[in-house]
């Protein structure tokens, strides 16, 4: 019986697949070789799992969390002073309530109100701007933080 050169391709091929398995099967096919091989994939994984370190991520949230209260603290200073408390008082706004919303806003709407609301008390304060105009941005700044606490 004879073959054609095309039906000894595939002889040789599973002839040099056998011999590469007898000499580097045990490496690669072992368990021990498995196994260390895992545990390898497990530690990068761990490594990449913990980019950051913990003392980072509790920083990053004391500073968070430091940043929105004085933004908080911010808002109640403003919406103290007696101008805000005469606007509210003449638009019928309960103070109690707008104080009470000012926690409930997020993070970015608490930050843009209490820049805005330092803004214009820093104008005020230094006569760019008159009490009527800070009464409508005070007015203003409260019809956001209700509307935004509603929804």
């Amino acid at each position: 019986m004879t073959f054609s050169i095309t039906h000894k391709l595939p002889a040789r091929g599973v002839f040099a697949l056998a011999l590469l398995s007898l000499l580097f099967g045990p490496a690669i096919f072992s368990p021990a070789a498995r196994a260390q091989d895992q545990s390898q994939n497990q530690s990068q994984a761990q490594s990449q799992d913990h980019i950051v370190s913990s003392q980072t991520l509790q920083r990053q949230v004391e500073t968070t969390s430091a940043k929105r209260q004085d933004n908080i603290d911010t808002l109640n200073r403003v919406l103290s002073t007696p101008i805000a408390e005469r606007a509210m008082q003449s638009k019928h706004i309960d103070a109690t309530k707008v104080r009470t919303a000012i926690p409930t806003l997020s993070d970015a709407e608490l930050a843009n109100l209490a820049a805005r609301a330092n803004d214009a008390q820093q104008k005020f304060a230094a006569g760019l701007i008159g009490t009527g105009l800070l009464v409508v941005i005070l007015l203003a700044i409260i019809v956001i933080i209700v509307v935004a606490a509603i929804h």
